[in-house]
């Protein structure tokens, strides 16, 4: 009978051992202190964003159909109907991150606690991006991950993780969570990889199929593209009118051309660079 008891005692220590080694159970994230987060891979931990600088949905001009389009999406999403990612892809400085960040405040809801969540992740992260979804699989709170300038270098495997978390895995994505991302590419990869797997692989169409099919996994592509120059200036008015800048509109105008022409581009950056300037010039400050 004494060895027996000293087998129980003997288990029950190797039992207390491994419950002090074994990893903690996730537990479930509080997303009620704000409206926005930052994901800290490293640590594992949400940085709460006290302010979202979200440009009001009606300043955003020249990109009427992808707003339109993010839009309803997101609204669906919101009060629990079903809604696809988003890859927000295309030209420099046409509004890209700008529109995930006004879509999420206009869609938000109002009250003491919104009912949609923003989350930013960057893109070094992206491989902890399936203990983030873990994480917060138990939320009360829906939630839009947004990661910008979303693209991965030759060599790069953590695209793998991505394509796993947004629809692969046994689990699948949380019904609670939807993935936003901004990139400059429309297929997330350099093409001289794609070019150099079909060069490479034994079978090239089927490596080359496995680079492409991640943006396949978001169901919305919404192109931004060069605006016009009726459309930058629509940009530059809005923003004089919204912020009660002064100045005349032909004025204005040819400013307006003049700082674009310098810079070599015209987006929705230049304009809101453009803007700046002017405020300052007037002695005023700007913000959201």
């Amino acid at each position: 009978m004494q060895a027996n008891a000293d087998e129980v005692a003997l288990l029950g220590r190797i039992a207390e051992a491994l419950e002090r080694i074994a990893p903690a159970a996730p537990k479930a994230i509080d997303l009620s202190s704000a409206d926005g987060f930052v994901w800290q891979g490293e640590t594992g931990q949400l940085t709460p964003v006290p302010h979202v600088a979200a440009v009001p949905l009606d300043l955003l001009k020249g990109i009427n159909r992808s707003r339109d389009t993010l839009v309803a999406n997101t609204e669906r999403f919101a009060i629990g109907f079903a809604a696809n990612n988003a890859l927000l892809w295309g030209a420099r400085g046409q509004g890209k991150s700008s529109l995930v960040k006004s879509v999420h405040a206009h869609c938000a809801g109002t009250g003491d606690e919104p009912r949609l969540k923003l989350i930013e992740i960057h893109r070094e992260d992206i491989a902890t991006l399936p203990t983030l979804l873990g994480l917060l699989r138990s939320a009360p709170q829906r939630v839009i991950l947004f990661c910008d300038d979303l693209s991965f270098d030759a060599g790069e495997t953590t695209y793998k993780s991505l394509k796993a978390a947004l629809e692969g895995g046994l689990e699948g994505r949380p019904e609670n969570v939807l993935f936003y991302a901004t990139s400059n590419r429309r297929h997330l990869l350099p093409r001289d990889m794609m070019d150099n797997e079909r060069a490479t692989a034994i079978n090239p169409g089927d490596a080359v199929e496995e680079k492409v099919s991640l943006s396949d996994r978001f169901g919305l592509w919404l192109g931004f593209h060069a605006c016009s120059q009726d459309e930058y200036l629509a940009m530059v008015d809005a923003y004089h009118r919204h912020f009660d800048l002064p100045g005349e509109p032909g004025e204005l105008h040819k400013s307006a051309l003049e700082w674009s022409t310098t810079r070599g581009a015209r987006s929705g950056r230049v304009a809101w660079q453009f803007i700046q300037d002017a405020a300052g010039q007037a002695g005023r400050s700007l913000g959201f």
